[in-house]
Formats: structure tokens, sequence, C-alpha cells
């Protein structure tokens, strides 16, 4: 069996590092520097008084999805019809299943169970949906619109804040990393590659919606507008910069140096952009950590239980559809994996670069590469409960 760490790149292989060193980094300048952070998140485009778009996260997000989309071959999503069970099943447990039981896990947890540790009469703000003409004492869902230096942002209990962001990462399934752990795993590299295609796709349908709903069930604002700003900044913008990118880069270079040279090129442009964020977001959230280290953990415990339970029932249902292991491993890790780029960018549009919201998505990044490796490791001791291909 080859090594794991023998196949990532140097980025991926000391990610975890890398979130943990941006947390620190983060904690400190929010402590030292408070206004730098501040001003940056300043630099927003308004509608109204409501800050809507921040340019520089904006800019960093773009720079995370971007990479993701220009890999997307469309000719492939076309030929993907013909295997049925299994994108039938990876659309199953993405749609159907995780955002539910992400809910209801980090529901009870947040909500009950650690509810006295976040603390009952904890408050957070979050920016008042886009397109409400609110005012100060009116309330909204769970909330309570107040003033916050000249604007007018909207009070709610913490736990909620933190389960919003919770639910953001449950219904935004897969990113480009999973293309990593599929290829760890000696799997099907094309339908991963087929299904992150898929998935972007079926967000531009379903991650609104399924926002909006879930939202609007844990009592949080459901902001439509800007829900469907944020699918169309950075899930449309980049699927069609990357189509068309592709596209005029390999007719003009051809597709080898496209994969070599371009593809390469990009990848640690798409960590970098991912870690300049993260050290935005925790600089607005130190305090709130400082005061209480155990919030990380308070919001990871729901988060990898999820995680464990998405895995392995779409791994126990491939095995009951009798799917080769170079198709059951990619779905169930597509499955247990999360699109934390478009979580972390919806949460910041929707909520606010210092929400608690944001903070839940970020500690999703921070969870997933040790846990997915976990998982690659799972599914490569047992290959001999699946059948394999004669040609494998």
């Amino acid at each position: 069996m080859r090594k794991l760490s023998g196949t990532l790149g140097f980025f991926e292989k000391y990610l975890t590092l890398w979130v943990v060193l941006c947390i620190i980094i983060g904690i400190i300048l929010g402590e030292i520097a408070p206004g730098v952070a501040r001003y940056l998140n300043g630099l927003s485009i308004y509608a109204g008084e409501a800050p809507v778009v921040s340019l520089p996260i904006a800019i960093c997000l773009f720079f995370m999805m971007y990479p993701i989309m220009v890999k997307i071959d469309f000719a492939e999503v076309i030929r993907a019809g013909k295997s049925v069970k299994p994108v039938g099943l990876t659309l199953f447990l993405n749609w159907v299943i995780k955002p539910f039981t992400m809910y209801a896990l980090a529901a009870f947890f947040l909500g009950v169970l650690f509810l006295n540790f976040i603390g009952p009469e904890a408050k957070d703000l979050v920016k008042v949906p886009l397109g409400l003409n609110l005012s100060p004492g009116d309330t909204y869902g769970a909330g309570i619109v107040v003033v916050q230096n000249s604007i007018k942002m909207l009070e709610v209990p913490l736990w909620r804040s933190y389960l919003a962001g919770c639910i953001l990462l449950g219904i935004a399934p897969c990113t480009a990393m999973v293309l990593v752990w599929g290829h760890l795993a000696k799997s099907n590299d094309g339908h991963t590659l087929v299904m992150v295609a898929i998935n972007s796709l079926t967000m531009l349908l379903l991650y609104g919606v399924l926002g909006g709903f879930l939202l609007g069930v844990g009592r949080l604002p459901v902001p439509w507008r800007a829900l469907l700003l944020s699918i169309s900044i950075y899930v449309a913008l980049p699927l069609l910069a990357g189509y068309f990118s592709r596209k005029w880069i390999i007719a003009a270079k051809g597709k080898e140096w496209f994969k070599a040279k371009f593809l390469r090129f990009l990848t640690p442009i798409t960590i970098v952009a991912l870690l300049i964020t993260l050290v935005l977001l925790f600089s607005f959230k130190g305090g709130v950590i400082l005061a209480n280290p155990l919030t990380i953990l308070w919001i990871a415990i729901p988060l990898f239980l999820q995680t464990l339970f998405i895995f392995g029932l779409g791994y126990a249902l491939a095995r009951m559809l009798r799917l080769p292991y170079r198709d059951a491993a990619p779905t169930a890790l597509i499955g247990a994996s999360n699109h934390f780029e478009v979580a972390i960018a919806t949460a910041v549009m929707l909520f606010g670069l210092s929400s608690g919201a944001a903070l839940a998505t970020v500690i999703g990044v921070l969870i997933e590469v040790p846990v997915m490796l976990l998982f690659v490791r799972i599914c490569l001791k047992t290959q001999d409960w699946f059948t394999l291909p004669e040609s494998l």
C-alpha cells in the first residue's frame, strides 16, 4: 500500500497545519490590530445601508472557486448519465439525506446538549436580510433589529448563528479536494470529477431552495435575494469563467499544456486564497474564541458526527447496491465531503464576516482534511468488501 503523503502536494499535505496557523494569526491580528480586518471588510458593495458583498473576500473566494470550475469537462457530465446507480446514490446522499441530518444533529448538539456551554443568552450580530425594510426594535425570526456602528443589524441567539453555518455546510456537497481523496483511495477519478461537476450544477437549482427552507425552520433570516446573489457570484460566475477560459486555453495551448501547466499553477492559488480568507474570519472571531476556546469543539462535534454518518451510510448503501469498489469509494467520499468554499462565501455574504455562521463554516475546513484522510484509509483497507472490475 502506498503512503498517503507521497501523492499529496505540498499545500494539500499540510493543509490542516496551514488552517491552524491561520487561526492563530487571525486571532493575534484581531487582538493587536482589530481595525485592519474591519477596514478590509468595510470595502463592500452596499444595498441601502447593508454591506452585501465584501470586495476583498469576494476576490479571495472567486480564486477559491475558479480552479474547481475550470477542471469541469462538460462532456464528462453528459457521459455520466450512463452510470445511473453511483450518480443516483451520490445525489440521494447529498440532497435528500445530508441537509436534513446536518440540521437535526446541529440543532440537537448546539441548541440542546451544548447550549449551556455556548450560553443560552449569548447573542450574535448578523446582517439584516437583503431587501427587507426593518426598523430598530423590529423582530424577524428569532432575532431583533438593532443599530451597531450606524448600521442596522439583526441580533440573534449565538447558537442559532452557529446552526446557520452548519446548515450552509450541510447543503454544500463536495469540493475539488475530493478529487485528491478519490485518487488516494484508488477509485474512479472520472466518477469523482463528474460528480463535482454535477453537484456544482445542481447547486444552482437546489442550494438556494434548501438553504432558505432550513434557515427558515431554524428561525433564522431567510434572505432569498442574498442567497440568489451568493449563488450567482460564487457558483455561476466562476462556473462561466471556468467554462469559457477552459475552452479558450485548450484551443490555444492544447489539453496537455492545460493539465500539466495551467491547473498545476492554479492549485496553490486556491489554497492561498482560502488561507487569506481564514485569517480575516478569525481576526474577527478571536475575541469569542479566547473567551471560550471550547467553541470550536462544540461546533466540530456535530460536524464530525455528520461526516462520519454520511460516509458510513454511503459506503453501506454502495455495498447493498453491489457497486464496484472504484465507484463505491468516491460515492461515500463525495457524500462526506463539503464544498466549504461556497459555504464560507455564503455565510459571509448572508450573515457577515464576523458572524458565528461564518465561524462554523471555517471549522468545517479545519476538520475536513484529517477526517477525509481517515476515510481514505478505511476505503483502502476494505476494498475486498466490493466487487472489482476484471480490468482493475
